[in-house]
Parts: C-alpha cells; sequence; structure tokens
C-alpha cells in the first residue's frame, strides 16, 4: 500500500506511465486469482480423472476464488517464508472442506510458472492492442501527408526528397515489425505443463498410476486455461527463456519508438515538425516561449529503460543450474513486470503523438527551396541538354561543357550560403546564364518530380501492411491516451 503521506515510494511507472490495464494485469490480486485459478483447474481435472475429489469441494473452491486476506496470507509467509503455501493457506481458510485435496502432486512452479504464462499471455495481447492502434495513428498520418515533399536526410544531411507521409511509414513499419514479433511470441506461448518437483511427473504419476491419465490430466489443465499446446519438456520450470524472448520483443518496441521520438524531436529542432502540444502546457519554467518535445524525450527515457532490463532475463536463463535454481525469483519479479508496464507507458505515448503531430508545410517549403537548387542540377543539366538538341545547336547541347558551367555555378553559390549567410542564389545565377536559357524553370523547380515514388510507395504500404492490420485488431482501436502528466 502506498503512504497517504508521501513518505513511501511510488513506482512512477504505475503513477505516471502504465495504463490502469497493464497495473492491474500485474496486481497482486491478479496473480492470487490466477494461482487459484490453476489450483481449480487442478483439482477439477483431478476428479474428472477418478481422485477423490467431490463435487461439493470443487463448488466451494469456485465460489471462494475471489476471497482473498492479503493480511492472512502476509501472516502465513511471515511463518513459513513461503508465499505459496502462505496463499495455499489462505486459500484453504476460505474454503476448508477442499484444504486437503489443494495442491495434490504439484509443486509451487506447478502454479507460479504457470500463473506467470497466464499473465503474460494477457500482457502480450494488451501490447499488441496498443501496437494496432500506433500502426493506425501512423497510417491516418501517412495518408494525410502522403504527398507532401520534404527534404530527405542521410547523415542528417540534406538528401533526396521524400515525402512526409513516406516518412511516416518507416515509422510505422518498425511498430509492424513489432507486432508480428508480438504475436509471434504469442502463438508459441506454450502451458509449462503440470510437471512435479523437477518435471519428470513423478508425484502425478504415483497419484493416478499411469503415464495415459498423466498426460491427459495435464491436457484438461491446460485447455481449462487457454493453452492448445504444452511444452514438450521442462525442468522444474519452464525454460527462462521464453521469459528473454519476450523481453526482447519488448525491447524491440522499445527500439522503434526511441527512433521515432529522436527523430520528431530533430524535426522540432527544424520547426518542421512537432508533438501535440497543450493549451496551457509550460515548455520550460525559465524560457516561456519553448515548445520542449518532452513527451518525446519521456518515451526515449522509457525506451532506454526497457532496453536495459533485456540484459536481466538473458543473464537469468543463462545462470539457471541443472532443473533450476531460485535466483531467478526476486530478478523475474521486477524485470518482467517493469519490463511490460515501461513499454506499455512508452506505446500510450508514442499513440498520444502520432494522433497529434503537428507539420509546418510553409517551413518545410522554405527548406526545400534553399536545398532543392542543388538538387535539381542533374534535371536542369538534362533540359539544357535536350534544348541544345532540340535546336540543333551542337555547341549548346555538350553535356561536359553544361556540367562544368553548372559546378562553377554550384560553388558559387555554397559560398554565399556558407560564407555569408545568404540565400542560396545558384537559379538566378543559371537563370542569368545564356547557355540555360531554354530551361523550363517551373518544371524543374517542382518538388514533386523529386521524389520519386514516394506517393505510391506510401499507398501500397497502407493496403498492404497497415489496412490488414486495423481490420483485425478494430475493437482495439482508438484507445484513450489520457495520459497522467
Amino acid at each position: 500500500m502506498i503512504a497517504a503521506d508521501g513518505n513511501t515510494y511510488e513506482n512512477p511507472l504505475v503513477t505516471r506511465n502504465a495504463s490502469r490495464e497493464m497495473c492491474e494485469i500485474f496486481s497482486p490480486r491478479r496473480r492470487i486469482l490466477t494461482w487459484r485459478r490453476i489450483w481449480i483447474a487442478l483439482a477439477e481435472a483431478q476428479r474428472e480423472l477418478g481422485l477423490p475429489i467431490t463435487a461439493r469441494q470443487i463448488t466451494q473452491l469456485r465460489r471462494a476464488a475471489e476471497k482473498i486476506d492479503f493480511e492472512k496470507a502476509a501472516e502465513y509467509e511471515r511463518q513459513t517464508r513461503h508465499d505459496v503455501m502462505a496463499h495455499l493457506h489462505a486459500f484453504g481458510d476460505v474454503a476448508p472442506a477442499a484444504r486437503g485435496i489443494l495442491h495434490l502432486g504439484a509443486t509451487s512452479m506447478d502454479i507460479v510458472d504457470n500463473a506467470d504464462l497466464l499473465i503474460m499471455r494477457d500482457a502480450l495481447r494488451h501490447v499488441a492492442g496498443w501496437l494496432a492502434n500506433v500502426i493506425d495513428a501512423f497510417g491516418r498520418f501517412a495518408k494525410e501527408w502522403r504527398d507532401l515533399p520534404a527534404l530527405g536526410f542521410t547523415h542528417y544531411q540534406p538528401a533526396q526528397l521524400t515525402t512526409v507521409g513516406r516518412r511516416a511509414c518507416l515509422w510505422c513499419y518498425d511498430f509492424v515489425r513489432d507486432l508480428e514479433e508480438v504475436e509471434r511470441r504469442l502463438a508459441q506461448l506454450r502451458f509449462r505443463g503440470i510437471r512435479g518437483a523437477t518435471g519428470t511427473q513423478a508425484s502425478f504419476l504415483s497419484l493416478l498410476g499411469s503415464p495415459t491419465k498423466v498426460r491427459r490430466l495435464e491436457q484438461l489443465v491446460a485447455r481449462r486455461l487457454g493453452f492448445q499446446s504444452v511444452e514438450p519438456i521442462t525442468g522444474q520450470t519452464y525454460s527462462r527463456k521464453v521469459d528473454a524472448q519476450i523481453a526482447c520483443a519488448l525491447a524491440g518496441i522499445a527500439v522503434s519508438a526511441h527512433k521515432f521520438a529522436n527523430d520528431l524531436r530533430l524535426l522540432a529542432n527544424l520547426k518542421e515538425m512537432e508533438e501535440p502540444f497543450e493549451p496551457g502546457q509550460v515548455g520550460s519554467s525559465a524560457m516561456a516561449y519553448k515548445r520542449n518535445p518532452m513527451l518525446c524525450e519521456r518515451a526515449t527515457g522509457l525506451a532506454r529503460y526497457v532496453l536495459s532490463l533485456v540484459t536481466s532475463p538473458l543473464q537469468t536463463a543463462a545462470e539457471q543450474w541443472l532443473e533450476r535454481t531460485l535466483d531467478d525469483s526476486a530478478n523475474k519479479r521486477l524485470s518482467i513486470p517493469e519490463a511490460f508496464l515501461a513499454t506499455d507507458g512508452i506505446l500510450r505515448i508514442v499513440t498520444h503523438v502520432a494522433r497529434g503531430m503537428v507539420v509546418y508545410p510553409k517551413t518545410i517549403e522554405a527548406h526545400i527551396r534553399a536545398e532543392l537548387p542543388f538538387m535539381a542540377t542533374e534535371e536542369i543539366l538534362m533540359a539544357a541538354v535536350s534544348a541544345g538538341l532540340r535546336r540543333g545547336d551542337r555547341r549548346r547541347a555538350d553535356r561536359q561543357a553544361l556540367h562544368e558551367k553548372i559546378r562553377r555555378h554550384s560553388r558559387a553559390a555554397a559560398e554565399q550560403v556558407k560564407m555569408h549567410g545568404r540565400p542560396n542564389d545558384l537559379i538566378e545565377r543559371l537563370q542569368a546564364d545564356p547557355a540555360f536559357a531554354d530551361v523550363d524553370w517551373s518544371r524543374a523547380l517542382d518538388a514533386r518530380r523529386y521524389t520519386g515514388l514516394s506517393v505510391r510507395q506510401t499507398d501500397e504500404f497502407l493496403k498492404r501492411y497497415v489496412a490488414p492490420i486495423t481490420r483485425r485488431y478494430r475493437e482495439e482501436l482508438w484507445r484513450s491516451t489520457d495520459l497522467s502528466v
């Protein structure tokens, strides 16, 4: 519990970043309810296979499932120093007729590991929904700005033109890949199984008397909990590589968000695009005019945290000895929930930003005007050569001579820009040169001529990749992104 006097640490992932839904998925109540679901499923399956468990006992377990006394469980844990046994006793208190048949043949990991898989499955599904919202938001933005020319950048230096919409597709595709990976992790997530102390199922064989019944028990429990497949072999725990793979999928989302947020921060500096800014929002306590990209900065900070967390599940998987050691538990209780909570916070921010990105076409156009003269030189060169050929004037159609003229004018214009801070006057210089008198300047300086297949690529990407996702997740779209601060 959080102290009302403010003297107890609060996790910012919960108070400032993650959604209520994700916080609930990793809540103590959800965890214990899931343990109880597994205990009940195990007892039901054992009864079905002939163990002396009565209908009355099952009914009492079901009716008592949500009666969780956390204070009583804490009291038991202080005595037993074992959280599973503590909650087993607490469950028995509210279902006394079934106390003796709870946990028959099971080890703690039959309960805890399978519960963790159920919780991670719910969390992955929630993440998938957020990814669909991000993809939908970028898709809508890309469609709106599909044909607006903008400077492309390589090495953060002006390069060939792209369009604002096509650039959004670059961001979007990273998140499409992330959704594919999350869906892959969900499809490959298996029930750990009902395996006993070292995974051999020896205790269940003693209870049920035949391998066939043991296999049937496991199948019954798995299906009651929504799993169609079971891990083929385990130690006491499922392989911790499962956790590592899921953490890596979340880290992939963090990479995508970090890249997008950094790009938008760079574009904000150029005054070409910005994240949404609330009417009463304060950008700086000192500089009142500022519109700092605080949401994108926050997303990059959370992304770095997720990237740092991924090392823990990887190291945990590497450190497991033989059938299992307990050094995974304390780390897993932190790294897995916090990776999900932070990723959830990231996706809320990115969805909010992507839905409200502000574009400044006039600034983008001004930057193009400053750089297009250089980029248009090849087009101007070809236009001048063609005009000379049409005239039958071989001297004015000499490609090499015209190239040299453009080179000299370009160097002179670049010097004006770099040494004296003056506008790029290359076009004026070329227009004054008789060698280029027949060039159609309105055509040569139309920025849309230099965006290549940007519009077509954008349309094809939206149709092939974005539209199927938005159709598949249509019930998940337009989640609220009412951020905590």
